[in-house]
Order: structure tokens, then sequence, then C-alpha cells
């Protein structure tokens, strides 16, 4: 009877427009009052409880991203990225996918990438000759690798909820993003060839190793941070403080994009980005509290047990109700709910939880290009001009291959725990 309460009443919040940390936290309060014994003053030491030093990483990755799209940055390494590809067929589409790849591990955030690599290549694609869709398309699937490739806010959330290693879960997402990048690559190619689009003209060595030096420090950054990571040289919460610092860096006194002056715009935009993840995650932490006092998780994954149900089923269940949450929820709070009614079941039909993070994030990339919340959506949206509902078009036959490569993560776990369990 709980559960049904909790649950109901925080979709009729949601469906009346209330605040996701709000419904949040009131269903979780009303909860508490009336199907337990916990004093509901204890709710603010719930939610301290809950926020774990890990989480630290997160405002330190948020603020090194707005440095870093603020600058040219993203315009350096577009440049690089055009180098080595813009020469093939659809070779515009595919350097913006390759520089949503590589932005998307300077920044770890998907909006962020979709601003930074689609401010400069929406019109380049265009006035190439390439119809409008067809670059919209390319750039806002691709900018959602930013919650996918490390570093990224939505596995830091979901490894402090799952209480698995961020670390891991890092080196975990390297190759689903990679290979998920590469096939959004090849469908480029491919529709470019078929409708026979332009082509760039081929770059020299010479000319190519200038713009590989140019973007030199800001791709430097992956390899300093994520390398640091992999090479045990710093934790993750570690290399969130020095990813900061380097973008402060380079962005002020090597690449000299931003002035002194502008810092407190930068720091303001990223202060209000993490209020609204830790507001979220505060009370999803109480959310979660009251799942587990309740033993709700333990009795869901007792009776999907009991009636003998495979891993590959429950995963296909799962991925159904994590592409409808997606379409109305921020990644971090279906994270936070989920997680906790989610994993207990994976665990005891023995799916690997970094496997099943891995999982509830590619979920979470959909949900970024999908109405009628889908944040990328409304970023594209805004810097393009183009109605929501040509971009969300513009996005579909995308959304198949990133439905393509959720498939292959899903049932091959190898392409999430190799890296893992090689390092």
């Amino acid at each position: 009877m709980s559960v049904i309460v909790l649950i109901s009443l925080l979709f009729a919040l949601l469906l009346f427009g209330v605040p996701v940390s709000i419904s949040l936290g009131v269903s979780a309060l009303i909860s508490l009052i009336f199907f337990t014994n916990a004093d509901p003053s204890a709710m603010s030491e719930i939610m301290l409880n809950g926020l774990k030093p890990a989480l630290m990483a997160i405002p330190m990755f948020i603020l090194a991203g707005s440095l870093l799209s603020r600058g040219s940055a993203a315009k350096r390494i577009i440049d690089f990225a055009t180098s080595l590809v813009g020469h093939l067929p659809g070779g515009l589409p595919m350097s913006a996918i390759l520089a949503c790849i590589i932005f998307a591990a300077v920044s770890g955030s998907s909006p962020a990438t979709v601003v930074a690599i689609g401010s400069v290549m929406f019109l380049a694609i265009r006035n190439a000759g390439y119809p409008p869709s067809y670059a919209i398309g390319a750039i806002t699937s691709a900018g959602s690798l930013g919650i996918l490739i490390p570093p990224s806010v939505v596995m830091i959330v979901y490894g402090v909820t799952a209480e698995v290693s961020i670390e891991k879960l890092f080196v975990a997402g390297v190759m689903p993003g990679v290979m998920i990048g590469a096939i959004m690559m090849i469908w480029a190619y491919v529709g470019a060839k078929r409708l026979a689009l332009p082509k760039q003209p081929v770059e020299s060595f010479k000319v190519r190793f200038k713009k590989f030096r140019e973007a030199f420090w800001a791709l430097l950054i992956i390899f300093v941070v994520i390398g640091g990571i992999y090479g045990g040289l710093f934790t993750a919460t570690e290399a969130a403080g020095i990813s900061a610092l380097y973008a402060f860096i380079i962005s002020v006194f090597v690449y000299h994009d931003i002035r002194l002056g502008d810092l407190y715009s930068v720091f303001l935009d990223a202060a209000i980005t993490t209020a609204m993840i830790f507001f979220i995650i505060g009370f999803a932490v109480v959310f979660g509290h009251f799942l587990t006092a309740e033993r709700i998780p333990h009795m869901i994954a007792d009776y999907v047990v009991a009636q003998n149900m495979s891993w590959w089923m429950f995963l296909i269940i799962v991925n159904i109700v994590l592409f409808i949450m997606g379409q109305f929820m921020e990644p971090s709070s279906v994270i936070m709910i989920m997680t906790p009614l989610l994993l207990p079941i994976a665990l005891a039909l023995g799916i690997d939880p970094i496997h099943f993070g891995i999982i509830m994030v590619v979920n979470m990339e959909l949900g970024m290009i999908t109405p009628p919340v889908g944040l990328n959506l409304f970023v594209a949206s805004s810097i393009t001009g183009m109605p929501l509902k040509d971009v969300t078009k513009a996005c579909l036959p995308w959304l198949m291959v990133l439905v393509i490569g959720l498939g292959i993560v899903t049932y091959i776990p190898a392409v999430s725990l190799w890296l893992p369990s090689n390092i």
C-alpha cells in the first residue's frame, strides 16, 4: 500500500507541473509521516547523511565544462576533428560527431556539448549544402554522449546511489561511448553517400598538425584527468578539482578566452546548475531512504526471482521503463529514483552493477533527445532558431542509432566490462 501511495503521489505532482525535486520531497515526506514511525524532522539529517563526499566532484566538473564552453576550446577541437574526417562523404557531420565525442570527454556535460559544438557546426554544415535537419539531428544526438563518456555527472550520481566505484564506471563508459559515436559516424557516412552530399577538400598533414597544435591544450585535459584516474594518481573527486583548475588556466592564461571580469557569470552559471542537481539529489535521498526502510526493493526483487524471469527479459523491461521515464524526467532524477528499485533485482539475477549502470546511462541518452523533456532538444532549438517539433523530427533517425547502441550495450556485457576488468 505504501509504495502505491508513494509512486502515485510522485507522478501526480509531476503531472501538475511541480518541479521534480519538490515532487520527490513532498511524496517522501508524506509517506514517512503516514507509513512509518520516523520523525519528519529527521528528514534533513537523512538528506545530509545521503550526500556522500564523492558528490563533491559534480560542481567541479560542471565548473570545468562552463569555463571551456565559454571559450575557444570547442572551436579548436572542431577544427582538428574536421581536418581528420572532413574530406569523407558526410565529413562535416562526422566532424561534428567526433568533436562531440572529444568535447564530451572534456566537459562531461551533454547540454554544454550541444551548445559548444552546435553553435559553430550547425551553420557550417548547413552552408556546405547539407539539409538543416541533417545537421541538427547529428549534433543534438551526438551531444547526448556527454553523459556517457567520462567524466560524467550522471555516472557520479549512479555511483553514489548504487555504492559502486565511480572510477570503474568512468572506465566502463569509454568503449560504449566510442562505439555509439562510431556507429553515428558510419550512419552519417552512409547517409551522405546515398544522398550524394558534398565533401570537403583533403587537408595536408602540415595543416592537420597545425590544428592539432592549436587544440593541444584543450585535448590535454582528457589525458590529464582521465589518465590520472586510470593511472591511480588521483580519485574521481580529486580529478574534478584538477579539471576545474586546468580549465581555468587554459581559458584565462593560455587561450585568453575569458577575462577575469567574466568569471563571476561563469561561476554563477555553474553554481545555479549545481544547486539544481543537488536539490534533486537531496530529496531523492529521502525518497530512496523510504523505499529501503520499507524493504520495497527487496520485495520486488524476491517477486521477480520467484517468477523465474531471465536476466535478458528483465533488461527488456528495464529499457522500456527507463526510456519512458527519460522522456519526462531529468537523467539524475531517474537515476536516483530507479536505482534503489531496479539494482537489487539486477543483482539477484546476476547482472554486474557496473554493466547495469552503463545501461541506465545509455537509456538517459535517449531521454535527452525525446520529448517532452529532452533537454538537448530545447538547447538545439534555442541555438538554431528551429521549432522544437522540427528539431525532434530531425533527431528521429539518429534516435534509432542510439537504440541500436543500447541493444549492443545491454546484451553484450563485455562492451562495458572489458576495460574495467583489464585495467
